[in-house]
């Protein structure tokens, strides 16, 4: 697909444009409305694709929580196997839409791997995540920074605490979720491993305040959030802090989202997706089977 209409496609999504103005600018790329129509499955995200872990899997159990945050009740999905034990937990953040079916699939696919796992919707600060992807991303700009960490900070001694729980916490974003997890690491010491999916950076003179073992990926063409990888490796050296940062040859910005159409590639977000999942072993130690 033409580079241009997925960087207007990365534009729309992530605020400042209207549906309109995308779909004007987008028939402009394309040739015609007909032409610009036929593309939009092939960007947009398809929810009624199946999940790859099913929301019914006989090995799991699901639940809508919810827990207190310094800025009121925070609303999540949590899913963990049906085999009673305690299991390192993991921390779902959401890109710039809200909780939605693909976020809870990828907090089943961490319970599928024996870890609890905690889907989190910041929207509740704000209302709570909307049944539209559009009205979700309207929803998003109202949304303060530093509520949604305050409400992240306080989600980590949730899941610290929770019953099922070994103690050790990691955390996983994507986009504005990846952004989230830099800004978590540096404002919960209590937060063990942190892995950020094409996330912007925090400020240097807040990387001193990491503990959390950091895993970054980054897509190769994503010019806005890749400007601050440099910096960020620097502090993050100069500091000694535990970090590994992997960029993926060809890939978009939301490559591993596999509902995302075009910009999706498998290849790339079955390596990343596996180096997630050893990282979590390593850092928060292996979880019993969900078999």
């Amino acid at each position: 697909m033409d580079q241009r209409i997925i960087d207007l496609y990365d534009e729309f999504t992530h605020g400042g444009m209207s549906r309109r103005t995308f779909l004007d600018r987008l028939k402009t790329l394309a040739g015609s409305m007909a032409a610009a129509s036929a593309l939009l499955p092939l960007l947009e995200n398809d929810y009624a694709k199946a999940a790859m872990v099913a929301a019914d899997d006989a090995r799991l159990v699901s639940e809508r929580a919810s827990y207190d945050s310094p800025k009121g009740n925070i609303n999540g999905y949590l899913v963990r196997p049906k085999s009673k034990g305690k299991r390192p937990a993991v921390l779902v953040i959401h890109e710039n839409r809200g909780l939605n079916p693909h976020l809870e699939d990828v907090a089943r696919r961490l319970a599928a791997e024996g870890f609890l796992a905690y889907a989190v919707d910041l929207l509740s600060l704000v209302g709570g995540t909307p049944p539209s992807e559009d009205a979700a991303r309207a929803l998003h700009p109202k949304l303060n920074q530093d509520d949604a960490v305050a409400a992240l900070v306080a989600a980590v001694s949730f899941l610290k605490s929770h019953p099922e729980s070994t103690g050790k916490v990691g955390a996983v974003g994507f986009c504005f979720g990846g952004l989230m997890i830099n800004r978590l690491a540096a404002s919960s010491p209590q937060l063990d491993a942190a892995v950020a999916y094409y996330g912007r950076q925090v400020p240097a003179a807040q990387v001193p305040n990491i503990n959390a073992a950091l895993l970054l990926h980054y897509a190769e063409r994503d010019d806005g959030v890749n400007a601050g990888i440099a910096a960020y490796d620097a502090a993050l050296k100069a500091n000694n802090k535990i970090f590994t940062i992997y960029s993926y040859p060809g890939t978009q910005h939301a490559f591993n989202n596999d509902l995302g159409g075009a910009r999706y590639n498998k290849a790339a977000a079955d390596l990343a997706w596996g180096r997630t999942l050893a990282f979590f072993k390593q850092h928060l130690g292996n979880p019993p089977s969900a078999a």
